[in-house]
């Protein structure tokens, strides 16, 4: 028998183990992309100032009311108090920064992910000059045959899907906005409403169309029922504009934590439009043409996320970012029942608020409990208070005392009932803060400094962000800022081509690597 010598035995070994790590690699690989052609389904999910504070937080609160605790991490890793997105095999991080901001704003940062290149906050489909126009990737895939779809919780003229059909200098200009989203010819549009639906907005730039009236000479079908909404499963139209009926703020969806049942849910917004958009013969094809299946482009934006956060209102964050998880489970479903063709992409636009998972009155510790007494959104207080105001500011301001507050037993029962504020139970700070709070919201003045009323307020009613700090602190979740922060933010993908996603990069990256992707031509592409 002929003696093999060390060295040989070596060199079999690093070949062996080479050859089980291309096995490994191969195999890892073909659980995020099988062989084959390019994604024919892409759903791209964007969460509105989301980032790891907020996923953080949601699962911690979904370990919670599931029974575990946000201080074990047996619990917090069981899979059942994970978000869908996290549960994503392919993860990244991005960079948020616009031309000239470290902080980006929303339009600026929609113009990055729909067109592939930087511009100026406040800017939308253009470059910072604001002289020339581009294309998005939705309108190229739409050129290129596939149906699309824009959906947003908020209002769908706002910054976010405007960027994936328009190009404007001024995001306020929301009539010229919709206009050119009733001109684009999508299949689908869904969420919320129009801001300035039959005339302008904003002065100079801004249109003056009647945008009901040119949506229905195009060819769409409005729909602001959830019945109506609903059947198109059953019978998707060519295209369609699909508005809830109930409209909280700024023509937005209401905060999932405030939905009423006539309500659609973003995760039921987004089921319908797969139904709409999927070329699948189902048997039920009321109006609806037949052509060349390839396919569909489908943007969802979870807009509310970023309003709660903008709030510092945690529990309104969480709802809605559950609500937009939910619909990334919508997308996950299409996937399993076509896995060789589906690309599903997940991030945010930049993170709002300073969210932070951690306080400096809690320490190491967290009570994700306590966030389960609040009922309703900030929103939803504030149309309570308007009237409260009304009735009693007369009678509270014309004698001033130290405990205002106390007095009222109106608001300390909303304080304790609808944000689980047991006045009680509170020490000296936070309620001679939640007293400051109440003689401005009140009276429009209190012991504090004008800079220190703006530091503690912002814009936003006192009493309100007061109440929504107390009981965030509480449960060991801090804020600091009413705008965006410049973090970078996380990415999730699945399916076909997913692995392109992975690494740090910039946010102009995606929408290049989702051209390549979607074999359509390099970003950015001028109009």
């Amino acid at each position: 028998m002929k003696k093999v010598s060390r060295r040989a035995k070596n060199t079999c070994c690093k070949v062996l183990m080479a050859c089980t790590a291309l096995a490994f690699t191969a195999g890892a690989q073909e659980a995020i992309s099988a062989p084959g052609p390019q994604p024919k389904y892409v759903f791209f999910f964007l969460g509105d100032g989301m980032s790891n504070s907020q996923i953080q937080a949601t699962e911690a609160y979904k370990t919670t009311v599931n029974g575990g605790s946000a201080m074990k991490a047996t619990d917090l890793l069981k899979l059942e108090n994970r978000l869908n997105m996290s549960k994503m095999p392919v993860q990244g991080m991005q960079t948020t920064f616009d031309s000239f901001a470290l902080m980006t704003d929303s339009a600026s940062s929609a113009t990055a992910f729909a067109c592939g290149l930087k511009t100026i906050s406040g800017t939308i489909g253009m470059d910072e000059t604001k002289t020339t126009s581009y294309k998005s990737i939705a309108q190229l895939a739409h050129e290129n045959g596939k149906k699309v779809g824009v959906i947003s919780s908020v209002s769908l003229d706002h910054a976010t899907p405007a960027a994936y059909y328009a190009s404007v200098t001024s995001r306020g200009y929301a009539n010229n906005i919709a206009t050119q989203m009733a001109n684009t010819g999508y299949e689908f549009f869904g969420g919320g409403g129009l801001a300035a639906p039959t005339g302008a907005l904003s002065g100079n730039g801004d249109t003056d169309t009647e945008v009901w009236q040119l949506l229905e000479d195009n060819g769409y079908e409005v729909l602001n029922s959830r019945a109506d909404i609903l059947e198109l499963k059953n019978n998707p139209q060519d295209k369609v504009v699909c508005i809830n009926p109930w409209l909280q703020d700024g023509q937005a969806m209401p905060y999932a934590i405030d939905r009423p049942d006539t309500n659609l849910s973003l995760a039921e917004m987004t089921d319908v439009a797969i139904a709409t958009l999927v070329d699948e013969d189902n048997g039920h094809r009321k109006n609806r043409k037949h052509k060349k299946n390839d396919g569909f482009f489908l943007m969802v934006e979870g807009g509310k996320i970023d309003w709660a956060c903008h709030a510092n209102d945690a529990k309104a964050t969480i709802g809605d970012m559950i609500d937009f998880d939910n619909a990334v489970g919508e997308a996950l479903e299409f996937y399993a029942q076509h896995p060789n063709e589906t690309l599903i992409i997940v991030t945010g636009d930049h993170e709002t608020g300073g969210m932070t998972i951690g306080h400096a009155t809690t320490g190491y510790k967290a009570y994700y409990s306590e966030l389960t007494k609040q009922t309703h959104s900030f929103q939803y207080f504030e149309t309570l208070w308007a009237p409260h105001e009304a009735a009693n500011e007369g009678t509270v301001c014309a004698s001033p005392a130290a405990n205002n507050l106390e007095n009222d037993a109106t608001v300390m029962g909303w304080m304790l009932n609808d944000f689980g504020l047991d006045y009680s139970t509170l020490n000296d700070f936070q309620k001679q803060k939640l007293e400051d709070a109440y003689d401005k919201s009140m009276c429009e003045t209190n012991d504090n400094s004008s800079a220190e009323n703006t530091f503690l307020y912002s814009g936003y009613n006192p009493i309100t962000v007061t109440m929504t700090h107390i009981l965030n602190e509480k449960a060991s979740i801090g804020w600091t800022s009413y705008s965006h922060t410049g973090v970078p933010v996380p990415v999730f993908a699945k399916g076909r081509e997913a692995s392109r996603f992975a690494g740090f990069y910039d946010n102009t990256d995606i929408a290049k690597r989702l051209a390549k992707v979607m074999d359509l031509p390099a970003l950015p592409v001028e109009k």
